[in-house]
């Protein structure tokens, strides 16, 4: 028997056990925000910019971009004063300044028009404006103060014209025109009197002019002529009164001259004045003084008005190229900017429209040629100290991003293509290795040493003040969290995004800094003009463990167009450098891409790659990956979604196209099974799958009466939710009693319907995701006006005879008997619903190395945060009353509607604007997953949904466990000799 010292000693350790495990935290402080997460801002593509350069005051450029954004940037710096990020179904149609003081926005097809204060960007009005058409409206702000006190502001959309004060938003006079199908295309305001000139199309071919009071809106003068072979909607004013507007076929010019209310036209073709004419023409924006500019798809042409008699070519340049509006300098004349590529720089050139032979500015500016052409420039001056005019410009490169030029250099830039990604991935870092040299790691030598005279001198008190912030910008890189090589926990990764420009860009964990980007080159617009489409990135090639000195590469896959049946195009790239190692453009489109498990003799993963003729191809195209694939052919199943069609349908492979035999990395496919569902009574929603690597840790699950339930872990389930055609459209568009939701769980390989659940009086938008054995969806509920989430677990009942649990702990159950998908499945399905309080743009769940840890939604909402939602509030087996032995295996009692905990979200107090998509990438410590949130902003923080029960917090005291440690072993080592002493006084007596 233990001495009693000993046994004190016992309970002592089992205390500073207990206490030391007592220390971990669940929830993070407000100071440790911003530690192991980050936040970044953009705006997306910019295709409108105002300049705002008063004398006094912070000089700023509002600017309207794709992604539906109005924000206001310092011109000194780029950073963002205010933005507002309005949604997709508001389309922002046009931007313009009002007084100096307004921004004046019109959106939704001309129907809504704001103001916003310029200095911190607060809404100041707001008037709705009645229309006829959804066509394409126009935004004028009248710039002669001699019409009325206050600045009007001009919409025109479809077949009216209304004047809106810009100080209070009233209507002050509204017009409709009464030809019919009328479409205004310009307007265009006279400097001498209070005219204003309207431009509009009806049909395709009649051209209408009208000269208004800007006033009273009263009709002074119109004149209507119809021209032969039709306009495509592109006009021009050339000079007061003549108009040059491009015809259907956009190969010819008219030149329309107006006087009073006749109209006379002269039609030109554009082979005759531009030389080796081809491509796609489209006409610039407005150049004064008879100046346009027409853009084709090798030129762009700078064109002198010659009154009726035609065009003259004055100069061109070679494509890319890009031309600004022109900028009023002064009552005699205005300037504008040409853009072009010159090798690896671009050249800004500034013009005077009056005389073109003069070149005010001609600088060459070094840029990244990561970035691409230009596409857009937007030109402003500013007085020099010397009182002579100098000039900046905004331009938008080819991958979404915006920099600012003056003197010759690049003052700022902003990467806002981040605001578009499409697909995420996550690739590991190098691993730290002895004898890997400095440059290898930090990617540059120079900027290491760089690095080091930097510390130097700020060690000596001799750095100055921007160099101080450089050693610290240099202490945050070269911290644990901002290494360059992969830790032991597996919290440093890069994410590696595609974006809608088709561009791949990797972010580094630590802080979200860009470590390398690529614009793929077979990505990128052709000559033709057509723009490309990235579809999805994946993982192409992981090194095996031998051969580690290899780097990891990526798959990226797009199409050469827009369209579906646009040929494919793939291109693999170094994870490490962002090097394109191989390219490949495809004579097929491009349907679907499946990742497939099997991999080659060199580690590159199998890809089949479906075209719109549902015909399989195989990448990569080696002999080594056909014979894997070949292999197993007979196991391959996939299914495809057509929402168009209304209809699911499951394919098998055979062994050659029926179209080219001689093709052997090509497959037919034959279709097994399809569910066509009525378009009358349903329309598809939402279809999801399991994640193929998502890791299950067990099959069985042991609940409260000792019974053992088996999952149904089949990787062919689907669910596919659809719901009736009245509820098809926005929420309250239908009655409870026209709208119904139903969910299916379908096996992709037999086609079978394991289980089908209806939901009356339920209406779209369904977000839903499935992991493991359940499904979790979420819609709205019409007849209880709140939104609901549901969930759906599926058991495989098969197994239920192997329910000893002594067995199944000591693995003695064959579980891993032969099945097949074609016998029919005993199954047992658990469903439940409960109300929700928010609306959902975007759902995800947990995942972790082994699967362990305990699961959690990630709910993206409409306030565009993530919130993190226990997976046990949304067990399907909840209970008003749970008996004793639920309650020990952890089952909540039952109530309507799911908590929203305020510390649950994973965003903080932050917004991830415009959120689209939650992704979760397990770390290699089992607790701990990454979760990154993109939309126009983007977010990441690590997350521990059961807490770290396997790792020690970074509050964790280590001084304190040294203290601990020391004292029990000299306690250890006072109560021996004790005990010692002790026995011998015993023996002696």
């Amino acid at each position: 028997m233990a001495p009693p010292p000993r046994r004190l000693l016992l309970v002592l350790l089992g205390f500073l056990a207990a206490a030391s495990l007592a220390t971990l935290a669940a929830a993070v402080y407000e100071d440790q925000v911003g530690l192991a997460d980050w936040h970044q801002k953009y705006i997306g593509k910019v295709k409108q910019a105002v300049y705002h350069t008063q004398k006094s005051g912070r000089r700023r450029v509002v600017v309207l971009t794709e992604e539906n954004v109005i924000a206001s940037l310092d011109l000194r710096s780029g950073d963002i004063f205010w933005r507002h990020v309005i949604e997709k179904n508001n389309p922002i149609d046009q931007l313009s300044l009002s007084a100096g003081k307004y921004v004046v926005t019109l959106s939704s097809g001309g129907s809504i028009l704001r103001a916003w204060n310029l200095p911190d960007g607060q809404m100041i009005w707001e008037t709705n404006i009645q229309t006829s058409t959804s066509s394409k409206s126009l935004l004028h702000v009248l710039s002669n103060s001699k019409v009325v006190k206050d600045n009007l502001v001009l919409v025109l959309a479809g077949q009216w014209i209304y004047a809106v004060s810009s100080i209070d938003g009233v209507i002050s006079w509204g017009k409709e025109f009464t030809l019919d199908g009328l479409e205004i295309k310009q307007v265009v305001q006279s400097p001498e009197n209070d005219i204003v000139y309207v431009v509009g199309i009806a049909g395709s071919s009649k051209l209408a002019v009208y000269q208004l009071n800007a006033k009273t809106g009263e009709i002074v003068k119109d004149a209507q002529e119809s021209l032969p072979d039709g306009l495509c909607g592109e006009i021009l004013l050339g000079s007061s009164n003549v108009l040059v507007a491009l015809d259907e076929t956009r190969s010819a010019l008219f030149i329309v001259e107006f006087k009073g209310e006749s109209i006379s036209y002269n039609k030109v073709q554009i082979s005759e004045f531009v030389q080796d004419f081809s491509g796609t023409v489209k006409l610039l924006p407005l150049m004064s003084n008879g100046i346009i500019a027409l853009q084709s798809s090798s030129t762009v042409s700078l064109l002198k008005l010659k009154g009726m008699d035609g065009l003259e070519v004055i100069h061109s340049f070679d494509q890319p190229a890009s031309v600004s509006d022109a900028l009023t300098i002064t009552e005699k004349y205005e300037a504008f900017a040409v853009v072009q590529h010159v090798g690896s720089q671009i050249e800004f050139i500034v013009k005077v429209t009056s005389d073109l032979t003069n070149e005010i500015i001609r600088e060459k500016v070094d840029i990244d040629q990561h970035r691409g052409s230009v596409h857009k420039v937007f030109l402003n001056n500013y007085v020099r100290t010397d009182k002579s005019h100098g000039f900046r410009a905004l331009v938008v490169m080819e991958d979404h991003s915006i920099l600012l030029i003056q003197q010759g250099a690049v003052v700022w830039s902003r990467e806002d293509g981040l605001a578009s990604i499409v697909d995420v991935m996550a690739s590991e870092l190098p691993v730290e290795k002895d004898g890997v040299s400095v440059a290898d790691v930090e990617h540059n030598l120079f900027e290491w040493l760089k690095g080091h005279v930097l510390k130097l001198k700020g060690t000596l008190m001799l750095a100055s003040v921007d160099e101080l912030a450089a050693i610290q910008a240099l202490r945050v890189r070269s911290s644990e969290k901002n290494k360059m090589t992969r830790d032991h926990n597996g919290f440093r990764k890069l994410l590696i995004v595609l974006t809608k420009a088709g561009k791949v860009v990797a972010l580094h964990t630590g802080d979200g800094r860009i470590i390398w980007s690529n614009l793929l080159p077979s990505l990128r617009a052709s000559k033709s003009g057509e723009m490309p489409s990235a579809l999805r990135i994946y993982q192409w090639q992981v090194p095996h463990h031998r051969v580690m000195r290899e780097n990891p590469s990526i798959l990226v896959v797009g199409r050469s167009g827009a369209s579906s049946v646009a040929p494919g195009v793939l291109c693999v790239l170094d994870s490490y450098s962002g090097e394109e190692l191989n390219s490949r453009s495809f004579d097929h489109s491009v349907a679907q891409i499946i990742p497939l498990t099997l991999k080659d003799s060199s580690e590159q993963r199998l890809h089949l790659i479906v075209d719109s003729n549902s015909n399989a191809h195989l990448y990569p195209r080696s002999l080594d990956a056909l014979n894997s694939f070949i292999s197993e052919m007979s196991n391959q199943y996939f299914y495809s979604v057509d929402i168009q069609k209304n209809a699911i349908r499951g394919y098998s492979l055979q062994k050659s196209c029926d179209f080219n035999s001689d093709d052997t990395y090509c497959f037919s496919t034959k279709l097994l099974w399809s569910i066509i569902f009525p378009s009358d009574a349903e329309r598809i929603s939402v279809s999801e799958a399991r994640k193929m690597n998502e890791v299950v840790h067990t099959q069985a699950k042991i609940i409260a009466d000792q019974d053992v339930m088996y999952k149904y872990l089949s990787k062919n389930l689907i669910f596919v939710a659809t719901v009736s055609p009245n509820a098809a459209g926005e929420i309250g568009s239908a009655a409870p009693e026209e709208a119904s939701l139903v969910a299916y769980l379908i096996d992709a390989v037999s086609g079978r319907i394991l289980h089908r659940v209806t939901h009356h009086g339920a209406q779209g938008p369904v977000h839903a995701v499935v992991s493991e054995n359940w499904v979790v969806y979420h819609y709205f509920n019409l007849r209880a006006h709140r939104f609901e989430i549901a969930v759906i677990e599926i058991y495989d009942q098969s197994r239920a005879d192997n329910k000893d649990v002594l067995k199944l702990i000591l693995g003695k159950h064959n579980l891993s008997a032969p099945m097949t998908s074609y016998s029919r499945p005993e199954v047992m399905v658990k469903s439940q619903s409960y109300f929700f309080t928010h609306s959902v743009k975007a759902m995800a769940v947990t995942q972790t190395a082994k699967g362990i840890t305990s699961k959690q939604l990630l709910i993206g909402t409409i306030g565009d945060q993530v919130l993190a939602l226990d997976k046990r509030f949304l067990d399907p087996r909840r209970s008003l009353n749970p008996t004793q032995q639920e309650k020990e295996e952890g089952i909540i009692p039952l109530t309507d509607s799911l908590p929203i905990i305020p510390q649950s979200y994973v965003t903080h107090s932050l917004q991830v604007e415009a959120l689209r998509g939650i992704v979760s990438i397990p770390a290699k410590l089992e607790s701990t997953t990454l979760v990154f949130t993109y939309g126009v902003d983007l977010f990441y923080t690590r997350l521990a949904p059961s807490r770290t029960y396997d790792s020690l917090t970074d509050e964790f005291s280590y001084a304190l466990l040294l203290i601990t440690i020391v004292a029990l072993v000299a306690a250890l080592f006072v109560t021996w000799i004790w005990s010692e002493k002790k026995e011998l006084r015993d023996k002696w007596r």
